[in-house]
């Protein structure tokens, strides 16, 4: 039975049209499947789906997502996230398992206002728990690693985080491409976070990070904040994050325009 499926043409580019097609025909593709962006069931036959292609240096994996949570794109990921997720699919014994939980991080921009004043910010959540590197273990660590990296606990989102110094986020042409972190023994900058293709950012955001130069960056586990249509609605999940202590922050200065 055909699927209610949205492949992207960089998807389709990536796979082929003949894969694509047999997937829109439902015959490579799972009617019933887990969200690889809200971890909750989906079902491609009745409600519309996206296919989301994570992409390492030799390996791809093909998952599945609501379109109302992620649209249908390619996502780069590190080789070795993506063979972890190889092997936990394949121990699962299915092979339309869950996208890899590491290094996945969604990434919404929105003004946040602070003692009258907006501010550009940019949330981080990632798809999943975070584990510590080479821990084995399956606890989400996701605000320890940040809180190393020098992130401050976030109790509330009424006072401006302090600078992080060393991190920056790159802006070029309006269009927001990458958080950067201090490079090893203190070397070139390198991507924290980076966008697979550029993303557009709206022209009140793009105005007030050129007159403050100061972007904020906001961090929550996996589940606290959600996908908000609203920048009210973005604001009202970090108060409730903040409130639980499940927030970071850190202040970054703007590197581009």
């Amino acid at each position: 039975m055909p699927r209610m499926l949205d492949v992207s043409d960089d998807v389709r580019a990536e796979i082929g049209d003949a894969e694509a097609e047999r997937l829109l025909a439902g015959e490579n593709t799972p009617g019933h499947y887990d969200c690889t962006s809200c971890r909750t069931p989906g079902d491609s036959e009745q409600e519309r789906t996206s296919t989301v292609l994570f992409v390492g240096d030799e390996t791809a994996v093909l998952a599945f997502a609501h379109a109302t949570c992620l649209p249908s794109q390619i996502v780069k990921v590190a080789e070795e996230q993506l063979q972890g997720a190889v092997r936990s699919i394949n121990a699962d014994g299915s092979g339309d398992g869950p996208a890899p939980e590491q290094a996945v991080l969604g990434v919404t921009s929105g003004l946040v206002l602070i003692d009258g004043e907006l501010h550009p910010a940019l949330v981080v959540e990632p798809t999943g728990p975070i584990v510590r590197p080479g821990s084995g273990g399956t606890e989400d660590a996701f605000l320890d690693l940040l809180a190393e990296q020098g992130f401050a606990p976030c109790p509330t989102v009424e006072q401006v985080p302090s600078v992080l110094h060393g991190w920056s986020v790159l802006l070029a042409v309006g269009q927001l491409h990458a958080v950067l972190q201090p490079g090893p023994e203190s070397g070139a900058p390198v991507a924290w976070w980076q966008a697979h293709q550029p993303l557009q950012v709206a022209d009140s955001w793009r105005a007030a990070a050129n007159k403050s130069q100061t972007v904020l960056v906001y961090a929550a586990p996996a589940g606290s904040i959600g996908q908000q249509p609203r920048e009210d609605l973005l604001r009202d999940a970090l108060d409730r994050a903040a409130a639980q202590g499940r927030l970071v922050a850190a202040a970054m200065p703007l590197a581009g325009t």
